[in-house]
């Protein structure tokens, strides 16, 4: 039995994945989720964390690793000695650390796994997850990781999987300001942003910015709310934790932090994280379209 926990954007498709090749039993906050994803996917909604003692595998995707420590908390010492807890969420690499310590003080294996690939991979099932810690636990579980994920990238010990993907998430929003930034300059020249977008999609300025998120969300003024930006900003200050423990001079990625802590204090918390682009539109005047 796989128990889920967090059923939020990213975690509601994961779940019903991972319920088509395990019985699964599904918690959220909010029990109602819970009930809703039961009726559509045939999982079990758990009416309390206890009612997940008896899985052999724990899954969590929640917004940072305090949630995912408070659940550990109440939950832990339930479960018992075999049991593996493999975290989806884009948490604080030392904090994952301490708290795989916490576990396998119960017997309890803990992977730090995060995804990329958003909601239409999460639906998919085409995810690229990105897992630190043992690797024969990662080789007894790769099945779960299957189910939601077609890049199962074991990429080193402990706290390693949540790096990378802090790492990965200062990239993107790097991308989205430079993105911003030139296409501005180019719509303020006389340049339509789609036009420009379909030119440096076939040239080597392209990225996954160019190619999905602007044509998709900020050229369209859709904006769908997938991943908030302040998720984003809490992802660009780990980045920055990562570099700083590695002894890594970051001016680039510093200067990333900065701006995208400003923006998510500026436009507060229910935005996407492409919005940020909105904030280089209001500070030059152009609309991105």
């Amino acid at each position: 039995m796989i128990g889920f926990i967090g059923l939020g954007a990213m975690g509601r498709p994961m779940a019903a994945n991972l319920a088509s090749a395990a019985p699964t039993s599904v918690w959220n906050r909010t029990r109602e989720v819970a009930e809703q994803h039961a009726a559509e996917h045939g999982t079990r909604a758990a009416g309390d964390l206890a009612e997940l003692a008896d899985c052999e595998i724990v899954v969590t995707c929640l917004p940072t690793t305090d949630e995912v420590a408070h659940v550990a908390g109440s939950l832990a010492p339930l479960l018992g000695e075999g049991t593996v807890w493999i975290d989806h969420t884009s948490g604080d690499p030392a904090a994952s650390r301490e708290l795989a310590a916490d576990l396998a003080g119960r017997g309890i294996a803990y992977l730090d796994a995060p995804v990329s690939g958003g909601t239409d991979g999460a639906e998919a099932g085409t995810l690229t997850v990105m897992v630190g810690g043992d690797a024969a636990i990662v080789a007894d579980v790769r099945w779960c990781l299957e189910a939601v994920g077609e890049r199962i990238v074991h990429v080193g010990p402990l706290g390693t999987g949540h790096a990378t993907k802090a790492v990965n998430n200062a990239m993107l929003a790097a991308a989205l300001w430079a993105a911003a930034e030139g296409l501005s300059a180019l719509t303020s020249a006389g340049v339509s942003a789609s036009l420009a977008l379909e030119a440096i999609n076939g040239s080597s300025g392209r990225s996954f910015v160019t190619e999905r998120l602007l044509p998709e969300r900020v050229v369209t003024r859709t904006f769908p709310n997938t991943f908030a930006l302040p998720l984003l900003a809490k992802d660009v200050r780990l980045a920055g934790e990562v570099l700083t423990e590695a002894g890594v001079d970051g001016p680039v990625l510093g200067l990333i932090q900065q701006l995208t802590a400003a923006a998510a204090e500026q436009l507060g918390p229910d935005v996407d994280h492409t919005a940020l682009v909105q904030v280089v539109e209001r500070a030059t005047g152009v609309e991105l379209t």
